[in-house]
C-alpha cells in the first residue's frame, strides 16, 4: 500500500512537470520543457538531437496522460497526477520512470557536448536550470545525479534517479 506521506511527495512534484504554472499538466508543458533545454544549449529544433528531444517530450506526455489524464480532457490536474502516480508506483516504482526514458534519453544527449554519452555535473545542472530547477538546488541536485562520483551522469543514472525521486523522501 502506498502510504499519504508518498502521496504527498508525488503531490510535490506535481510543478516538475506544470513548466507554465497554470495548475495543469498538459502537452504544452512537455514542449516547452524541450524548448528549453534546446534553447540553453544552442540546438537546433530540426537537428537529429532536436527532434529526439521533442519525440522524447511527446513519449512522456503521452505516458504520463495514459497513467494519470483519467477524465481524457488532455490536461493532467494535480489529483489525477497523484492518483495515476501512485497507481503507476504501487507495484514497481520504476515502471514510472521508463515513460520518461526517451525524453531523459534525448535530454542528456543535448546536455552532452563532447557526444561521449554522459554529460558533465556541470552540463546536468545547466540542464536542469533551463528545466526550472531553482540554481541554489540546482547543482546539489546535478551533483547527486553522479552515483558513482566520477563527474559524468549517464542514462541509466538518471532513469534511476528518476524512479527515487517519487519513491524516496526527500
Amino acid at each position: 500500500m502506498v502510504s499519504s506521506e508518498n502521496e504527498r511527495r508525488i503531490a510535490a512534484r506535481f510543478a516538475t512537470f506544470d513548466q507554465d504554472g497554470n495548475g495543469t499538466i498538459d502537452r504544452e508543458d512537455f514542449s516547452s520543457a524541450a524548448k528549453s533545454l534546446l534553447a540553453e544549449f544552442g540546438t537546433t529544433a530540426r537537428c537529429d538531437k532536436g527532434q529526439a528531444l521533442y519525440m522524447g517530450a511527446e513519449a512522456l506526455w503521452q505516458g504520463m496522460a495514459g497513467i494519470a489524464d483519467r477524465d481524457g480532457d488532455q490536461r493532467i490536474t494535480r489529483d489525477e497526477f497523484v492518483n495515476g502516480a501512485v497507481k503507476r508506483l504501487r507495484d514497481n516504482p520504476e515502471r514510472f520512470a521508463e515513460i520518461a526514458r526517451p525524453f531523459l534519453h534525448a535530454a542528456l544527449a543535448v546536455a552532452d557536448h563532447d557526444g561521449d554519452g554522459a554529460a558533465t555535473v556541470g552540463e546536468v545542472e545547466r540542464a536542469l536550470k533551463a528545466l526550472g530547477v531553482s540554481q541554489d538546488i540546482a547543482g546539489a541536485v546535478a551533483a547527486a545525479l553522479d552515483a558513482d562520483g566520477d563527474g559524468r551522469v549517464t542514462e541509466p543514472e538518471i532513469v534511476t534517479s528518476f524512479a527515487r525521486y517519487f519513491t524516496v523522501p526527500e
